[in-house]
């Protein structure tokens, strides 16, 4: 049997971690097997549903380079299909029209739940002769079983067991004909071969209702399994202030994808003590038998670690095309200095973000100084050290990180000052921070011209108390 998932998000917002965590077990599942994984849009909400949500989600999978071999397949393109499959089942006596208005079913409510019953449907239009009322408007039910039991093998959760007498008679079409989400999806699965179907547990009570219209149907049911939901640190339902983002919000954050991926993968998920996964590492080790039932907790400073672990690990290439689209500024495609500005730059930074921003003065000037950074070592006795060391590096002839940390010592043994009182200022000239790489370094990235003209600038800062934008 050939393994075949998918994955049906619904086109109402964007496509959160906790869907995406669904994608991945997916996919890992039938890419590990040889399988098939598909994406279907499940936009019979039409009201809510919208293109723009559609592109989000194929955009967010794009990201992350989760590829399916089918799809995106639209559910509002098979409403005929439905419309057969509720008839076929009409015919069959597997279903039946329900003619009760919404004040009755409201009453029905409120005095089952005054008696601390159950909310269920009483079935009294079960046995209705419907030639009689053709006309009027309904909905469609499913026969359920009103005896016995329904049992679910859930390949994580294990085995659940529903009786028939707790679930009420599944409405599967609405007034207006459309399908209900029981009825599309389980006929959906069936025709697309679906063999085995990994969503959140939040699902594992739709199940029982599901395994009712897979018998009524007479067809085969796929295997489940109900992975744990994503809880925040606090135990609570995962919201926006458990940092749980649109995923190409992360994107902008300057998120690695394969870090989100790792992250992701590592919750409800284990394999011993192991916190770094490549894609294909998890590909192949994914199994089922590992994922957890408790609920995981969502931590946002542990996906921050893992993206650092994985900005450390990005060969230059990968690195430079990889922060690129963070800097203000156009940089060099290919440049062995970019490369090592960037993998020096990267041991300090946790995002691609942060990154970017914290290497941006290697290519331009800075537009302003620090004020602490400033106000510390852009001083008037500053000024003659930063002439001083303007024209050692003006007479430089060799222009490498040896010979400029070299000159730098001379000049700190020649004005018989220490080190930090020549490197700092001239560090905050420099990069307009008092924090950078080694002095030399700095100065070897930035490259002559650049680092002559940004000391002219400070000493003019300096001297006419300017502000370093204008």
């Amino acid at each position: 049997m050939s393994v075949v998932t998918r994955f049906p998000p619904s086109p109402t917002g964007f496509l959160h971690i906790g869907g995406v965590r669904t994608a991945l077990f997916n996919w890992f599942f039938a890419r590990q097997s040889g399988g098939r994984f598909l994406l279907r849009i499940e936009d019979t909400d039409r009201e809510r549903s919208s293109q723009e949500a559609v592109q989000a989600i194929i955009d967010g999978l794009e990201w992350l380079g989760i590829d399916f071999d089918e799809g995106p397949i639209f559910q509002t393109d098979r409403m005929d299909r439905y419309s057969e499959m509720v008839q076929m089942l009409l015919d069959k006596k597997k279903a039946y029209r329900c003619y009760c208005s919404k004040e009755r079913l409201s009453k029905l409510r409120e005095l089952q739940l005054s008696k601390r019953e159950k909310p269920r449907y009483d079935g009294l239009c079960r046995n209705l002769r419907e030639n009689k009322q053709a006309s009027e408007n309904y909905v469609v039910r499913l026969r359920t079983p009103g005896e016995g039991q329904v049992v679910v093998e859930d390949l994580v959760q294990g085995t659940v067991s529903y009786q028939n007498a707790e679930l009420d008679d599944l409405i599967i079409a609405r007034g207006d004909g459309t399908p209900t989400y029981h009825l599309a999806a389980v006929v959906d699965d069936i025709d697309m071969g679906v063999t085995h179907v990994i969503r959140g547990d939040d699902h594992l009570n739709n199940t029982p209702r599901q395994l009712h219209l897979y018998q009524a149907l007479g067809k085969k049911k796929p295997e489940h399994a109900h992975i744990p939901m994503i809880h925040g640190n606090d135990g609570k339902k995962l919201s926006k202030r458990h940092g749980a983002l649109s995923v190409l919000e992360y994107r902008e954050l300057g998120f690695l994808p394969e870090a989100v991926i790792n992250y992701l993968s590592r919750l409800g998920w284990s394999r011993g003590d192991q916190e770094i996964f490549s894609v294909d590492d998890l590909t192949a080790l994914f199994g089922l038998e590992d994922v957890n039932k408790a609920a995981a907790r969502f931590d946002v400073d542990k996906l921050t670690w893992i993206n650092h672990q994985h900005m450390l690990q990005l060969d230059s290439s990968r690195l430079v095309s990889a922060v690129r689209p963070y800097l203000p500024m156009a940089i060099p495609k290919t440049d062995e200095r970019v490369a090592r500005i960037f993998q020096i730059q990267r041991e300090r930074a946790k995002t691609l973000v942060e990154l970017a921003f914290g290497s941006s003065y290697f290519f331009q000037k800075p537009q302003e100084y620090e004020p602490k950074a400033a106000k510390k070592h852009l001083r008037e006795e500053a000024v003659p050290v930063l002439s001083r060391t303007k024209m050692e590096l003006e007479s430089m002839t060799e222009w490498s990180i040896s010979s400029l940390d070299a000159t730098i010592n001379k000049i700190s043994e020649d004005c018989g000052l220490g080190m930090g009182k020549i490197a700092q200022p001239l560090r905050v000239a420099l990069t307009g921070t008092a924090a950078s790489p080694g002095i030399g370094e700095t100065l070897f990235l930035i490259g002559r011209d650049e680092v002559l003209d940004r000391i002219s600038f400070a000493v003019r800062f300096i001297e006419n108390g300017q502000k370093a934008s204008e």
